[in-house]
């Protein structure tokens, strides 16, 4: 097996188009694991942890922009007051020494039906940015899964960042699992108000082939919300059943020794009503803008 070490996004582009079957590597969180297990063995592995663009976050056009390779600590750390939602969810991804290493373009990478920032970047309608040696694209978050553990980047590409709006309003992430840490979602469930635009975005993860969103669900409590952004009220108990059944029917959940089908249709509902709840509340509360 190779081991590729490039210093510049532009030599790690060249590095994939001359080794497209090269593995990229950087926290390794997801790809040692499946090497140790003799699950994947490739010809190449593509070190990333020297590009340091890959590093970096920053302020464009009022965007966020994060480097692939951001860990999740960092989100935390300094994202975490304009992107609550996917703060929320890197606060749930594995441990410590997880957190220090893994990071969002890993998880998507990886593109487990199951990890945890998914939810989080679909409801926040975030973009990932994929670049090659032809050049770069952007991909919708919802348009980036194909199936389980597959996604649409080429043999000759890497996720080089990912773009998402400042959070205008209250965002939430919820996960089930078998325990209290280290541990992977049973399922998950995110929300946020785009408090700017009138919407209320999902993301459902770990319940369907890929993580998807639940557009029954936003069209209706977006027709419930529609004249309440400005004088908002408390939610009817009905309503925010009616969203979690919504919720639970956007899922294709398989049984398996995490749980079954049927249980994470039914904690999907739960999780989905709650997390409204939550974030609506907030949103009453004067919770109406992020910084």
């Amino acid at each position: 097996m190779d081991f590729l070490r490039p210093t510049t996004l532009a030599e790690a582009l060249t590095m994939k188009s001359e080794h497209p079957g090269a593995i990229p590597i950087a926290g390794g969180t997801d790809v040692m694991v499946e090497i140790n297990f003799d699950h994947r063995r490739p010809s190449a592995l593509l070190d990333l942890n020297r590009v340091g663009e890959l590093h970096e976050h920053s302020f464009v056009d009022g965007r966020l922009r994060i480097g692939a390779n951001v860990p999740y600590a960092r989100i935390i750390a300094e994202l975490g007051h304009r992107l609550p939602g996917l703060a929320m969810a890197a606060r749930t991804v594995g441990s410590p020494q997880i957190r220090n290493r893994g990071s969002v373009g890993g998880n998507l990478g990886a593109a487990s039906p199951a990890g945890d920032s998914h939810p989080a970047l679909l409801a926040a309608e975030a973009e990932v940015e994929i670049a090659s040696a032809r050049g770069t694209r952007i991909v919708a978050a919802r348009d980036f899964y194909l199936g389980v553990k597959r996604n649409v980047l080429a043999p000759d590409e890497l996720i080089s960042a990912v773009w998402l709006d400042p959070a205008t309003g209250p965002q939430q992430f919820s996960k089930i699992g078998t325990r209290n840490a280290m541990v992977i979602a049973v399922c998950a469930f995110g929300l946020a108000l785009h408090a700017d635009r009138r919407q209320v975005g999902t993301g459902v993860g770990s319940a369907a082939p890929t993580p998807r969103r639940a557009v029954d669900a936003e069209e209706f409590i977006n027709g419930e919300l529609d004249g309440l952004w400005e004088s908002p009220r408390p939610l009817n108990d009905s309503v925010k059943r009616r969203f979690g059944e919504l919720v639970a029917q956007a899922a294709s959940p398989i049984d398996d020794v995490r749980g079954s089908a049927e249980y994470r249709k039914h904690a999907l509902a739960v999780i989905a009503r709650r997390t409204l709840g939550w974030a609506w509340d907030e949103y009453r509360g004067g919770g109406r803008k992020c910084a």
